[in-house]
């Protein structure tokens, strides 16, 4: 198992089709799984997909739009009935707590664990969740409703000791903390040892940011500069940006163009429209601005 995996759950627009869920995604840790979107469905996805409910420890709403969060109610009752007794927390615009806790009152009167909402400020880039290998930080995003992307960026890693240079040098494992933070090491009688004797680089930190649902802004460019992997929705194709602009969705080719120009390393688009029977479209237009481009589909799983 990569240590940074992504799975689609669901990549299509508001209108449901046979062939594409709503919007949900799973972002895997090390085995610590978060939900961004909770669409109509998510759990049966979650089932196909052979994750694991209660590892799901925080979910993260874009906005509050009924195909990115119809799903959730149905999860929560799910994760209670599975014997969840670690608490949820819910990350979502100001009204979240509103809406959903006197449907969590009515309908989940007597889960076993605790579900707590947590929201973050529209229009900012913010941190808004960290642990000992992750950050998450918000993204604001342009749509007809307070909506947020999110910035997945793991932590600086340790340098990796070389075991066998320690045992050589006879350098105890008291020193090892140290010396991955990049120190030399001195031995009793004086001599500086150079850490890069000692060790080896980390491995370099991954990235992963999710755009849906917004329309083209271009201040999001340098809050995405450089990541792994980006995630941006793709709603309509350049026929129809007249129809996108209305709706404050983007275009393939406008994804393709923001992968360019932030110079992420590869691009993943979703959140087609009903209207398009093919998604191959998607694909062909985005690449005339980007080439490592790839379309989400149900059940894609991705190392980052």
């Amino acid at each position: 198992m990569s240590a940074f995996e992504l799975h689609i759950l669901g990549c299509g627009s508001a209108l449901p089709t046979r062939r594409h869920n709503p919007s949900a995604q799973i972002v895997n840790v090390r085995g610590k799984l978060f939900l961004i979107d909770c669409g109509e469905g998510t759990q049966l996805q979650i089932r196909n997909n052979k994750l694991n409910f209660n590892k799901i420890q925080d979910v993260f709403l874009s906005h509050l739009h009924g195909d990115h969060c119809f799903g959730l109610i149905g999860l929560i009752s799910t994760m209670g009935m599975l014997g969840r007794n670690n608490p949820l927390r819910i990350h979502g615009p100001k009204d979240t707590e509103q809406i959903f806790r006197p449907l969590l009152d009515y309908f989940c009167a007597e889960l076993p664990f605790e579900v707590c909402f947590d929201a973050y400020e529209k229009g900012v880039h913010t941190k808004i969740f960290e642990d000992s290998s992750i950050e998450v930080f918000t993204l604001p995003l342009k749509h007809r409703v307070p909506t947020s992307g999110f910035l997945f960026r793991e932590k600086a890693k340790p340098r990796h000791i070389r075991k066998d240079m320690l045992a050589f040098y006879g350098i105890p494992l008291n020193a090892i903390p140290s010396l991955q933070e990049g120190a030399d090491y001195t031995t009793e009688e004086g001599e500086v040892i150079s850490n890069e004797r000692l060790t080896m680089p980390a491995t370099t930190p991954k990235s992963y940011a999710y755009c849906s649902d917004t329309a083209w802004k271009e201040s999001l460019i340098p809050l995405i500069t450089g990541v792994d992997l980006l995630y941006h929705e793709a709603t309509f194709l350049e026929t129809h940006l007249k129809r996108a602009q209305a709706t404050q969705h983007s275009t393939a080719a406008q994804a393709g163009r923001m992968a360019r120009l932030a110079e992420v390393k590869a691009l993943l688009i979703g959140h087609y429209s009903a209207r398009y029977s093919d998604e191959q479209v998607f694909l062909d237009e985005a690449r005339v601005e980007f080439s490592n481009v790839r379309l989400a589909m149900e059940g894609l799983k991705l190392d980052i």
